[in-house]
């Protein structure tokens, strides 16, 4: 058994064909391993796993997820840190949708897999992988409290003019349709962030959030809860993002029935998978698109714009929703390392007391920072934003309730 594991938390993220995880104390953050299992289901699947300064590969098949949980605990094992032995606190399982049923972080039981696996209907593509890898880790470690924390409890309390959609109400009723949003452990985390970087009462703070990954989201946060968010009953409303379109006119899929003969596959392929930055430029990754724009391609110059208009929108109507604003804050892979969207989503509004200051915006740092000038009226910033230690410090907190 490895010393100091005794009081940590393994936090797995398991998708559809990978399952990411880290080992971590959740008071302090430090993380102790972590790493990912992909192309489960494959004959050249394989590990990257890091620990202790070192990095472990390896590469062969994984036929399903209990093969890759025991591929993460053999390589544990290997380099020093048996789970099995180790007396971790908690496993605390990232679920993409809770439906209406689940809102705050629960102690898994045989009855909540079975509520999380009918709620796949929501979210066909996260939810069937997030029970897969529950169901594997509470075989490999029968007697350690597992924990699920989902992607759309920060937004369950949303207003009723935000969460409704306006279609018929018995329709929306029976199958469970408003708009859940996503990303919430990391728009909550980052919330608490900002109102501690600026020393302020989160109580009295107003907040824009942009989530800027490959999947984007915005958030409005008044007082520390959720006014709005861009993504609605799926993870494919709101904002552009790496291959999924965000908001679109509906009558586009009956017109792609109609016209083009698309069955319910080839549309939910083309809107999640063949649209957004990838569907208007070929590619989905934005170091690549910034290649294409630099190098003089006219498609991947208007995906870019079309991305910052999108966000310029939303940015809009959550000021006027919120009645003005304290706080925009950029986060996730795009918002933490793009200067030039951060520049562009917010050029021009001085007028509104949103100033990003270039030498700031620009500057090589990682850690949480203010790129407004200090006298600007609406503090900008910069949050790295960081899920694994939100889901890791509230599995902890059930388990000592428990």
């Amino acid at each position: 058994m490895s010393e100091g594991t005794d009081d940590q938390v393994l936090v797995i993220n398991s998708g559809s064909s990978s399952i990411k995880y880290q080992l971590l104390d959740p008071e302090s953050g430090a993380v102790t391993a972590a790493g990912m299992v992909d192309r489960i289901g494959e004959d050249n699947a394989g590990i990257e796993h890091h620990a202790d300064g070192e990095t472990t590969e390896r590469r062969g098949a994984v036929a399903d997820h209990t093969a890759g949980l025991r591929l993460i605990f053999d390589t544990f094992a290997a380099t020093g840190h048996d789970l099995t032995g180790s007396g971790i606190r908690a496993v605390g399982h990232r679920v993409v949708h809770g439906g209406e049923v689940f809102y705050r972080p629960t102690l898994i039981d045989d009855d909540v897999v079975a509520a999380i696996a009918e709620l796949s209907s929501l979210a066909p593509l996260h939810n069937p992988a997030n029970v897969a890898g529950i169901e594997s880790a509470r075989e490999l470690l029968p007697g350690v409290p597992q924990v699920a924390v989902f992607d759309t409890a920060f937004f369950h309390g949303l207003p009723d003019a935000a969460k409704t959609y306006a279609i018929d109400a018995e329709v929306a009723a029976a199958h469970g349709i408003r708009k859940y949003g996503f990303h919430g452990t990391s728009h909550e985390y980052v919330s608490e962030q900002v109102a501690e970087l600026l020393g302020r009462d989160p109580a009295r703070l107003n907040q824009i959030v942009f989530h800027l990954g490959n999947g984007a989201s915005a958030s409005a946060i008044r007082g520390g809860r959720p006014t709005d968010t861009t993504m609605g009953l799926t993870p494919l409303e709101g904002l552009v993002m790496g291959t999924r379109s965000g908001d679109l006119d509906p009558g586009i899929i009956a017109h792609l029935v109609r016209s083009a003969h698309f069955d319910i596959d080839q549309v939910d392929k083309l809107l999640n998978r063949d649209s957004g930055i990838k569907g208007l430029s070929g590619v989905n990754d934005f170091r690549e698109l910034q290649r294409l724009i630099d190098a003089g391609d006219t498609a991947a110059k208007l995906a870019y714009d079309v991305y910052i208009h999108r966000l310029r929108r939303y940015l809009g109507a959550y000021l006027i929703d919120l009645g003005g604003v304290d706080a925009i804050t950029f986060t996730a892979g795009v918002g933490e390392n793009s200067p030039q969207v951060r520049a562009d989503a917010l050029a021009g509004l001085s007028g509104f007391g949103i100033e990003v200051d270039p030498t700031a915006n620009t500057a090589k740092d990682r850690t949480a920072r203010r790129i407004s000038p200090p006298d600007a009226k609406v503090a900008v910033l910069v949050v790295p934003t960081n899920e694994e230690l939100a889901i890791a410090r509230a599995a902890h907190r059930v388990a000592e309730n428990t």
